[in-house]
């Protein structure tokens, strides 16, 4: 198997495969990993099942132990495909406050930061907005 990221590789049912996929491409395809699921009235108003996370967006955690929390999305880290959400953290044994790290895989994008210039040029120009 090489060991420089492949643009022609389509898919495996190999999960080693897989995840050498997922932790060797390179950042503008790991941005499109941060990808989270809309709520039905986003999903009927804009036409689109998914849309890229942004900073600002407000999203619904749908599963673990913050299941059912809503928060807006403080940071987005393309390389580890991590989320961080605002107001969500976990104590440690000492008392101190660490951030909690999502994939976006659970979460569900309930509104949309719509101030992002760049993301309503990408609305714009599908014919959503």
């Amino acid at each position: 198997m090489k060991s420089q990221f492949s643009t022609h590789w389509r898919s495996s049912k190999q999960p080693r495969k897989q995840r050498k996929y997922r932790i060797n491409a390179p950042l503008h395809i790991k941005h499109k990993f941060l990808n989270a699921q809309l709520s039905r009235t986003l999903h009927e108003k804009y036409g689109k099942r998914n849309l890229p996370l942004r900073k600002g967006d407000e999203v619904l955690v749908m599963r673990g132990s913050f299941r059912k929390k809503k928060a807006k999305v403080a940071s987005l880290n393309s390389k580890r495909s991590r989320i961080t959400l605002e107001n969500i953290q976990r104590s440690k044994k000492d008392g101190t406050k660490v951030a909690v790290y999502f994939s976006p895989s659970v979460l569900q994008i309930q509104n949309l930061f719509l101030e992002d210039k760049e993301r309503l040029a990408i609305l714009k120009r599908t014919g959503n907005i």
